[in-house]
């Protein structure tokens, strides 16, 4: 009977863990379509360089916040190393697109977007998650 409580709580922090996960990699995917919308913006206001600017930060913040929920989830919760991998290449990913939107290279630096965005609601699909 113990070993059977240790197991369905070892579960229940694992649970918790993917949740935390998942919380991560919704907030990054708002992050990225925000990104997105104010993108747009900087064709018609003054108003879309500083919300773009600001969300860059925030995007990339929530990229950051996903390595740590992967590592916690991993870590103390059980679970597999692999979302480790996924998250960071993801970190890489928006390191690169912050780098392409300083140096205003904007042929690279849209579709690496879409791709990121993409990427980021694949990994919210049931089932799918890294």
């Amino acid at each position: 009977m113990a070993i059977r409580t240790t197991t369905a709580a070892a579960a229940a922090e694992r649970g918790g863990g993917l949740t935390f996960v998942r919380v991560a990699i919704s907030l990054q995917t708002l992050a990225l379509f925000f990104q997105a919308v104010t993108a747009g913006l900087l064709l018609s206001s003054s108003h879309g360089e500083v919300l773009h600017s600001v969300g860059a930060r925030v995007m990339y913040g929530a990229s950051m916040l996903y390595v740590l929920a992967a590592i916690l989830a991993w870590r103390p919760g059980g679970g597999s190393p692999r979302p480790i991998l996924y998250a960071s290449g993801f970190l890489v990913l928006a390191s690169v697109q912050v780098v392409l939107g300083i140096a205003h290279m904007p042929s690279l630096h849209v579709p690496l977007g879409v791709l990121m965005f993409g990427l980021s609601v694949l990994a919210l699909v049931p089932g799918r998650t890294p």
